[in-house]
């Protein structure tokens, strides 16, 4: 081998040697500030951290435009047919509000399943898009707001300072928005970062799809017509209904019924409201309706699917 040649190599493995380094003092400090199992909020502005003790049943649940890395375990996300699994190698991008199927898939009470979850904001993105150099738009069939790319160095970097702001929560104000800052812009100019930049084209068609949501997300127990949500999205019923269905993999009439049934599972789980009631609060007006539907997405009636939630957490 010749000098240069061993300079590389030598260069290769002390790149895996930091990036493991990263991951390690990550999960380090993602393990000691979750004292529970699920979601856990930080002092430090846009990070929230995640804990998993065993592996879960798919479950359905609303994501949040956001950055998910994981430093220990295995987790699998379906959004229709696409199945997306990340690992320490790998971070998960969604960049509008979707109903996804969530299923960790390596944890263990000794080897816990860690993730640290960075808000993605839109107004950071608008203003780096007007620094970055234009680039060509994705292929259609890489165009769905939910994205799976490699974990950088300089990425896992920036993500690092971050955390570390767990241990100095007076500091997180003034230095967190610097991190979150160079975070979006790795993204934006890493792996698969064109899909980003596409996403949030302003005024893009995958823009209008959010508007769109947005307003489903406001107004998600009243009976809302396409052509409302297409006057909204600017776009025509038609064009709104096929691009809806490209970017979210469902119609807005399914949307929307995922978001309904959602939120009367946070109502019964958080809340402790009564099933009924749930349903009526979420649009239903047929309790019945309500619980079919429910069992459709769930896996279980109602009460039955909540007091298993309940008894599994403890």
């Amino acid at each position: 081998m010749n000098d240069a040649a061993s300079s590389a190599a030598s260069n290769v493995v002390a790149a895996r040697a930091d990036l493991s380094a990263q991951q390690a003092e990550l999960a380090d400090r993602v393990a000691r500030n979750t004292p529970a199992d699920g979601l856990n909020d930080t002092r430090v502005p846009g990070l929230a951290l995640i804990r998993a003790t065993a592996p879960s049943q798919p479950l359905p649940s609303v994501y949040h435009p956001s950055l998910c890395v994981v430093v220990q375990g295995r987790k699998r996300a379906l959004l229709g047919d696409d199945v997306f699994v990340y690992d320490p190698l790998h971070y998960l991008v969604v960049s509008m509000t979707l109903p996804v199927t969530g299923q960790i898939i390596d944890a263990t009470p000794a080897q816990p399943y860690l993730c640290l979850r960075v808000d993605i904001d839109p107004r950071v993105v608008t203003e780096l898009l007007a620094q970055l150099e234009p680039v060509a738009a994705p292929h259609e069939s890489a165009s769905r707001p939910l994205f799976l790319a490699r974990t950088s160095a300089p990425l896992l970097d920036a993500v690092l300072r971050l955390a570390r702001l767990l241990d100095t929560p007076d500091e997180a104000p003034v230095l967190a928005p610097l991190a979150l800052r160079e975070i979006h812009y790795r993204v934006l100019t890493g792996e698969l970062g064109d899909r980003l930049r596409h996403l949030c084209e302003v005024d893009g068609p995958s823009q209008r799809v959010a508007r769109a949501i947005e307003l489903l997300k406001q107004r998600y127990a009243e009976t809302l017509r396409i052509e409302e949500l297409a006057a909204a999205a600017h776009m025509s019923p038609s064009a709104l209904h096929q691009r809806f269905k490209t970017v979210t993999t469902m119609s807005p009439l399914q949307f929307q019924k995922q978001l309904r049934l959602q939120e009367a599972r946070r109502l019964m789980l958080v809340d402790g409201m009564e099933a009924a009631a749930a349903g009526h609060r979420v649009g239903y007006e047929s309790p019945s309706q309500f619980s079919r539907e429910y069992r459709r997405l769930f896996g279980a009636p109602p009460r039955r699917e909540i007091a298993a939630v309940r008894l599994a957490s403890g």
